[in-house]
């Protein structure tokens, strides 16, 4: 069982920086598959980033590729999303997710068994 919190969101204007974090609890931190979606309203939840269990690869969306970079700490079992350059359209309420441990990465978000309640972010023009 994972368990998780985001926390970090909040509004910034265009072409500022924002970092998320992502406590998670459980043992199964260091060998499990994660990444970070998001939600804008209206639309469909969408990845941003993965990162496997090694924390070896890491996967981006072509729209965040070059600006965001996915990170993970197994000491303080914290997953964390470095966004730079942000613009409006990556307003919206993103989430932090696991799937089972030693799993294969997946885009689609029905293959995470585990989510935080997620953390707005607002990108001002």
């Amino acid at each position: 069982q994972v368990q998780l919190g985001e926390s970090g969101g909040g509004v910034v204007q265009a072409g500022g920086s924002l970092r998320l974090s992502c406590a998670a609890s459980g043992r199964t931190f260091s060998s499990s598959p994660m990444a970070w979606f998001r939600q804008a309203p209206g639309k469909e939840r969408e990845y941003v980033a993965i990162i496997d269990w090694s924390g070896d690869s890491t996967y981006y969306a072509d729209s965040v590729k070059g600006r965001f970079t996915i990170s993970k700490d197994n000491a303080k079992n914290t997953l964390y999303l470095q966004m730079n350059s942000l613009k409006p359209e990556d307003t919206a309420v993103y989430y932090c997710a696991a799937r089972p441990t030693r799993t294969p990465v997946a885009v689609s978000p029905r293959a995470y068994a585990y989510w935080g309640q997620g953390t707005q972010v607002t990108v001002s023009s």
